[in-house]
């Protein structure tokens, strides 16, 4: 029975991961998630009642705990995802960017090495760490230039990905130095159902749904390759289980689409889904002064991931976004016990006392 530790198993990615383990068979899984902000145990809900969960509550700064975690649990794979994620918040404060994705990852190679370093040599073959980036650390592409290979140079603009960059090349640098098995994926943008409401789909979503406006950075021209995370997670279990050791995926959700077309396409589902009284929820697009250091342009080129392993993503972005906004509709509970205190407060430092630029919204 093969047994996983998934790190930031209560977050959004590492979260469809682990539904995604426990619905099928022989699978035992850890989840370690120091439970931030961002980490709902509600997303997991009915999986604390399966005898093949178990979880932790810990930080992977932490190495007393991961060695006991390594000593008692046995695991045969590990999933790293448990990392601060969002750009916004590594500008505002790099700080916990720098510990948790940079630190953290570096003591979670090490108490895995020295686990790796004593098993029997037929597990030591089979083992794997897969480490799961972002398409970030490649930096930005220009509007005409071809999507990003696994072979494209780090580039990366912002703290954030500034720390994944160097998460990437940690781990890399085990593969190369010790040899342990490693994997590393780099994905794009990822949405789908509970996803924390700082990102920008759900929190249009949820601003339109109390009729607050919808901040848009600059001309909202800014493009994104974006992936649905049941996609993402189905990706993810094939690199852990069929993946070369030492190579990286590049997985894509085959959907760039520039800011404001995801904003009016959301505001064009809840039209039909839950009209307001009056007028369009487009109404309530607001440009907002630009982030520093914004990328103008992500996008992947999957073929590596295809052609070797047979993936490839089954949702569409138009179908993918309408049952996203569905689910928060659907949702409103789950919703309400992630509006936290520090969120409300976090949203009106970013948002709500941002300077507006002038022009009237746009449709496109």
């Amino acid at each position: 029975m093969t047994r996983y530790i998934v790190t930031g198993g209560a977050g959004f990615i590492g979260s469809a991961v682990i539904r995604r383990l426990l619905s099928l068979t022989n699978y035992q899984v850890l989840n370690l998630d120091k439970l931030t902000y961002a980490g709902n145990l509600e997303s997991l809900a009915g999986a604390h009642a399966k005898p093949n969960y178990k979880f932790v509550q810990g930080d992977i700064c932490d190495r007393a705990l991961l060695n006991r975690i390594f000593h008692e649990f046995k695991p045969d794979v590990v999933m790293h995802l448990a990392a601060e994620s969002h750009v916004d918040r590594s500008i505002d404060g790099p700080d916990d960017f720098i510990e948790t994705n940079i630190v953290g990852t570096y003591t979670l190679l090490q108490a895995a090495r020295d686990y790796w370093d004593k098993l029997p040599p037929s597990r030591k073959s089979d083992f794997r760490f897969h480490h799961i980036s972002t398409d970030e650390v490649y930096g930005d592409l220009g509007r005409d230039e071809p999507p990003f290979t696994e072979q494209h140079p780090y580039e990366p603009s912002s703290p954030y990905s500034a720390s994944k960059a160097s998460s990437d090349h940690l781990v890399r640098a085990w593969y190369r130095t010790y040899g342990m098995p490693v994997l590393i994926s780099n994905c794009s943008n990822n949405y789908g159902p509970y996803q924390f409401p700082e990102k920008l789909i759900p929190l249009m979503v949820l601003n339109a749904l109390h009729n607050r406006p919808l901040p848009v950075y600059g001309k909202g021209d800014n493009i994104r390759d974006w992936l649905y995370v049941e996609d993402h997670a189905h990706a993810l279990c094939k690199i852990a289980c069929d993946g070369r050791p030492g190579e990286t995926y590049n997985i894509g959700g085959r959907a760039e689409r520039t800011n404001l077309q995801v904003v009016n396409t959301i505001c064009t589902h809840l039209d039909n889904l839950q009209p307001r009284s009056t007028g369009s929820y487009s109404q309530l697009i607001t440009f907002v002064r630009d982030r520093p250091g914004h990328d103008q342009r992500y996008a992947i080129n999957d073929r590596k991931i295809h052609d070797e392993l047979g993936w490839r993503p089954q949702e569409n972005f138009e179908t993918g976004l309408r049952k996203t906004v569905m689910w928060y509709l659907n949702n409103r509970e789950w919703v309400n016990h992630v509006n936290s205190g520090e969120y409300r407060d976090w949203l009106k430092v970013n948002y709500e006392n941002r300077p507006k630029l002038t022009g009237k919204s746009q449709s496109s």
